[in-house]
């Protein structure tokens, strides 16, 4: 079980099977998967996704190996698959967005900058879209970053790469 500060106690390579003992294990990695959960489901409630993410977790909690990754490259694994059922559910839905007629558009720089990387990742593929945002949105260490793509620790850096390559071309500004 971890300390209150977070940190696992030596020895304890599963979560905890009580309430109390699985909140506290999971505690550290909330944000982490709140922030991947916004950043892969934009405009889907990303606290619902994190709520669907810990459920999944608890049922699942005596399937988690230490050999395979840590607590959150897991956590965050079953995060990523729970945000992508709900970009699923919401393409499904077929809800429709209506432009407000008298909205005038409001431009800062540092938001209009900010917008458009966002939209630059956005143009990466799913796979790529992961990467980036496991390893600099959610600051995951490539191995974890791996662990939550299901792939090697090499296809994680090259997809990286590709990744950044793509958003180079993207964000090259030209005068």
């Amino acid at each position: 079980m971890p300390t209150m500060t977070g940190e696992p106690v030596a020895g304890v390579t599963v979560p905890p099977g009580d309430g109390p003992g699985f909140a506290e294990w999971v505690r550290p990695h909330l944000g982490a998967m709140a922030r991947l959960a916004a950043r892969l489901a934009v405009g889907a409630d990303r606290d619902d996704i994190v709520q669907e993410a810990l459920a999944r977790a608890w049922a699942k909690r005596s399937q988690y190996d230490v050999s395979r990754g840590t607590p959150s490259a897991w956590l965050l694994a079953i995060t990523a698959d729970q945000a992508r059922k709900a970009v699923r559910r919401m393409r499904g839905s077929h809800l429709s967005l209506i432009d407000a007629p008298d909205a005038a558009p409001v431009s800062r720089p540092d938001l209009d900058a900010l917008m458009d990387v966002d939209q630059a990742i956005m143009t990466l593929s799913d796979r790529q879209r992961l990467a980036v945002d496991c390893y600099y949105f959610a600051d995951l260490s490539i191995a974890d970053t791996a662990a939550v793509m299901g792939c090697s620790e090499g296809t994680v850096k090259s997809t990286l790469s590709d990744a950044r390559s793509r958003l180079r071309t993207l964000l090259e500004v030209t005068e």
